[in-house]
């Protein structure tokens, strides 16, 4: 087994400090807050981190023999009957605790169990199988590109965390097994947002980004290479660290039950919930146990101030109410302003400051160890630097709609850049016909799930056993049957033809060249695709954007299901200048094609916002219309919205919707409900 990368020699950040090995600490000594969610750009040690972390854990106490890691006293399928309980005397074993990676490729038998296939052929003896929810019980749970699970297997989860249970009911087998484990996933933003339901289990969530100080990414560079070269060495350097760290796991834990929960402190920490405007009351008790996790940690007994600051700024982040475009966060200065600067007292006397004179940054003298991002360990600041994705500002570019809002120098004279309005709920568009592609809620498509449409006879969905029995009943006398079993031969097999809906891709081609820069038109256009691509989020479809102004033409926004990310690339975009046509519509083109590689089974819309002018560089109309004709040979389903205005109209927009065999929509004056009505209708 290869070794392990040690969880103290990970570099921190000095812009997300170390709260993400802070988050899995505190996690794991009170397993009751729920989890971690860690989301980072790529390449930020967000694996390495988490696996390293279960070479830290005090091993465990399991029955020995048990085959679902359970403690004397719990039940068990294995345990003694009738009750399946195993007594409190039973042989037990010590063992590490296991961390299970749930791939996102996993079929749902590998995460339930099933049946024992060897024993059913070998012995006819139907046996339960255990999955991976069994193989975590008391352990940790690991998903890497949790965003990107199946929404099958996120229902799973959802129901082990809920019950801490696991119940199975399939292939002839009925089993119930205890599955508490700690709940860790990682994912990066950029290629999508998760699903609400799912993100509420985690009980902390944790930004990271990459360090941009140049010393600290040599000295990750250096240990990184130090430890390629010579494993055993490296990690034996850090053996000393590795044990501390266990060592005051194992004190916490301890400790945990003895901390004193006052109700000064739960009134605190409802006043910051309140504050937030969170929903539910899950952030309330999540906060709580943090807080008292946190004050376990840093081995004290009394819950402080700098106790409910940080695990407000762990549990409360994905928990308040925001809207989708909105920077993730909280406001570290209203934070502050309702925890005050007084600490909860532990009677009930007249509050009043502690002569240690724990400050807003939570200063105090247990700032020693390198994993302390409480009282003395690296805490962030509402006004120094913050990392990319941390700061509600962001680089400044933001959804400001107001006349303050960002604007861009002009780059060539022409550029005007318009602000957004607020985005809106937008009605439901189908692509005609019936798709294949992924599971979504848009389009009609032949999916996995779904409801039963029929069968099919050469298809690889599921076994349909009525149509099956229903082809081999005709046959079954020139068979030779007279009793007993139907006969079933090859040709006979029917599976089931499933309807449900798919997610498709809309790419936008906005003309932004002069004719367009009217600032209240691309405001319009902006916000609607804001609107669809918040529409997108809640149907798991792709939306994407490219532009063309002056010389060239640009991708404005790339594929992508994340909101965030679309809401900074839109926010600042430029109008002005002359209109390459062609080269827009080649660049949208290139765009569907790699899209297509990458998934071919998606289907794609192209919608064009433009006059049909063209009028940069030689022989400009031709290459448009060249241009068009080749999308037209892709088989590309394309609309083209006509923004031309005024009384006398020259009609290139409809004849660019000829050469594109597109559906031409003429409209006076772009409108977002007009845009998204056409997206509808398409």
């Amino acid at each position: 087994m290869p070794l392990q990368y040690p969880l103290s020699a990970v570099v921190p950040s000095k812009d997300s400090g170390d709260d993400m090995t802070l988050a899995l600490v505190l996690t794991t000594i009170s397993p009751e807050v729920g989890g971690v969610l860690v989301r980072g750009e790529k390449g930020t040690a967000k694996s390495t981190t988490v696996r390293a972390l279960a070479s830290v854990l005090p091993p465990i106490e399991v029955v020995a023999g048990d085959r679902f890691s359970s403690a004397p006293g719990d039940t068990s399928p294995d345990g003694p009957a009738p009750d399946h309980a195993w007594p409190l005397d039973a042989e037990t074993e010590t063992r590490p605790v296991r961390l299970v990676e749930l791939p996102v490729g996993a079929t749902e038998d590998r995460v339930l169990g099933s049946l024992h296939l060897s024993k059913v052929l070998a012995d006819g003896v139907a046996e339960y199988e255990p999955g991976l929810l069994a193989r975590a019980h008391r352990g940790i749970l690991y998903v890497d590109e949790v965003n990107l699970l199946h929404d099958h297997l996120v229902d799973l989860l959802l129901d082990a965390a809920a019950m801490g249970r696991s119940t199975v009911e399939r292939d002839g087998v009925s089993v119930a097994h205890a599955a508490r484990f700690v709940l860790v996933g990682t994912m990066n933003p950029e290629e999508g947002e998760l699903r609400p339901q799912l993100l509420d289990r985690f009980g902390l969530t944790v930004e990271i980004a990459a360090p941009r100080d140049p010393r600290l990414r040599a000295e990750v560079v250096r240990r990184r290479l130090a430890f390629d070269a010579d494993p055993h060495a490296f990690v034996g350097s850090y053996a000393d660290a590795e044990r501390a760290l266990t060592d005051r796991i194992a004190a916490a834990r301890k400790l945990l039950p003895e901390v004193e929960l006052t109700d000064a402190v739960l009134t605190k920490v409802a006043e910051v919930c309140a504050a937030f405007e969170v929903d539910g009351m899950r952030a309330d008790i999540v906060t709580t146990r943090t807080a008292v996790a946190h004050a376990a940690w840093n081995g004290r007994t009394t819950v402080t101030r700098a106790d409910i600051r940080q695990a407000a700024l762990l549990a409360l982040p994905h928990r308040r109410r925001r809207n989708p475009f909105d920077a993730p966060g909280l406001d570290e200065e209203l934070l502050d302003q309702v925890l005050g600067n007084e600490e909860p007292e532990p009677e009930p006397e007249p509050p009043g400051p502690q002569p240690d004179g724990d400050g807003p940054d939570g200063e105090g003298p247990d700032g020693e160890s390198d994993l302390d991002t409480g009282p003395g360990g690296p805490t962030r600041s509402s006004g120094g630097d913050e990392g990319p994705g941390r700061s509600p500002e962001g680089d400044g570019e933001g959804l400001d709609t107001g006349p303050g809002g960002p604007t861009r120098p002009p780059g060539d004279g022409q550029a005007v850049v318009a602000s957004l309005a607020d985005p809106y709920k937008v009605r439901r568009f189908e692509v005609h016909g019936t798709g294949a592609g992924e599971s979504g809620k848009r389009s009609r498509a032949l999916t996995s799930n779904g409801r039963r449409a029929g069968n099919d006879p050469t298809g690889a969905g599921g076994l349909h056993l009525v149509e099956t029995i229903r082809a081999a009943a005709p046959h079954q006398r020139a068979r030779g049957r007279e009793g007993g079993r139907i006969r079933f031969e090859q040709q006979d097999l029917r599976t089931a033809r499933r309807e449900g809906r798919e997610a498709n891709l809309v790419l936008f081609c906005v003309d932004a060249s002069g004719s367009m820069a009217a600032r209240k038109r691309m405001e319009q256009v902006k916000t609607a695709i804001l609107s669809l691509l918040l529409d997108a989020y809640q149907r798991r479809d792709k939306v994407g954007l490219v532009t063309f102004r002056a010389g060239g033409a640009d991708v404005a926004l790339p594929p992508t299901h994340s909101v965030d990310i679309a809401a900074k690339r839109l926010a600042d975009l430029p109008a002005g200048g002359r209109t390459p046509l062609a080269e827009g519509l080649l660049q949208a083109a290139e765009v569907l094609r790699v899209e297509k590689v990458r998934d071919p089974r998606r289907r794609p819309l192209l919608i064009v916002i433009t006059d049909g002018r063209a009028t940069h560089g030689e022989g400009a109309v031709p290459r448009s219309r060249q241009a068009a004709q080749w999308i037209a040979e892709q088989g590309t389903t394309a609309i083209v919205v006509d923004c031309e205005q005024g009384p006398m109209r020259m009609g290139l927009a409809g004849q660019l919707a000829l050469h594109m065999q597109a559906t031409h929509l003429p409209l006076a004056d772009i409108s977002a409900q007009a845009l998204t009505t056409v997206a509808r209708v398409a």
